[in-house]
């Protein structure tokens, strides 16, 4: 039994936590690269929270250049046991209106230009992403984003494309099909690298408009997303502040926090020591355990 260390990574309109005792901005370095932006640390009650802007203070970063693998790197390193992403999407459903708030439980991933794993030659590994979220702490953010006054959908399916640009009607077509619900340009590798990285992670998407196929409905533009975005990101920091205060005194612990255990296939004789080395955050428990 441990205590809580909640990671927040915040999507576009989220760019700092409110309220926080002991508040300070702390540079992490990654040996992934330059992450997003320094981490805003802090406490809620008993809880500590680690809050990282997903596209930097201002929104300096596109989806694609988000170093999706240096954010979770210094999550890990700044002791987070679980985390909360939240994000803007658009609905790819009528019931699904400008406003809600959707607990994501799956994603189909269609990007393309980023770097979607911390292992790779010298030392691999293959977690299964089969349940791509922590039900614990998904159901636990539903609660709080109720708490604070959202309409919360629990469960749907997040389309992630390349972005920067919006979808095609023929696109949104597709995606509909295909049975997703909501789409959006970050979730993805994220939800990938948490898993990785033995971080139990939970998905807040934040509808903000019906991309393109809505024929009743103007198609998609950045004036009509900052509207809404602007009370979303108000309720969204409220389901944090919830969340936070209504999280148990001690942190039982998850199967996630010790997937890498049956996901690491490199035979130790053969792992290369750089990559250990660059590993010593993301997979460092679990090389100990097994080491070369």
């Amino acid at each position: 039994m441990s205590g809580w260390v909640l990671g927040v990574i915040g999507g576009s309109g989220v760019y700092d936590i409110d309220g926080l005792e002991d508040a300070r901005w702390e540079t992490i370095e990654s040996t992934f690269g330059e992450p997003s932006d320094q981490v805003l640390t802090g406490r809620l009650g008993h809880v500590r929270l680690v809050f990282l802007p997903r596209h930097g203070r201002g929104h300096k970063l596109p989806p694609t250049d988000v170093n999706a693998r240096a954010n979770i790197d210094i999550l890990k390193r700044a002791g987070c046991t679980d985390i909360l992403s939240l994000s803007a999407v658009g609905s790819l459903r009528e019931a699904l209106a400008p406003g809600d708030f959707v607990v994501v439980d799956q994603f189909i991933d269609r990007t393309f230009a980023r770097e979607k794993s911390f292992f790779g030659p010298g030392l691999t590994a293959h977690v299964s992403m089969a349940q791509p979220v922590c039900p614990r702490i998904s159901a636990m953010a539903a609660a709080a984003g109720r708490a604070a006054g959202a309409r919360m959908i629990e469960g749907g399916c997040y389309l992630a494309m390349e972005g920067p640009q919006f979808s095609t009607q023929a696109e949104s077509a597709l995606y509909r099909s295909w049975g997703c619900d909501v789409i959006g340009m970050t979730n993805m590798p994220e939800a990938k690298l948490a898993r990785e990285a033995e971080l139990p992670y939970a998905s807040v998407a934040m509808v903000t408009d019906y991309d393109c196929w809505h024929e009743e409905f103007a198609h998609v533009d950045v004036a009509s997303i900052l509207a809404i975005m602007s009370g979303n990101a108000g309720k969204a920091r409220e389901l944090v502040r919830h969340l936070a205060l209504s999280l148990p005194a001690t942190r039982s612990p998850s199967p996630i926090d010790t997937c890498l255990d049956g996901a690491l296939i490199t035979a130790p004789s053969a792992r290369d020591p750089a990559a250990v080395a660059r590993l010593s955050a993301i997979a460092g428990r679990a090389l100990k355990g097994n080491p070369a």
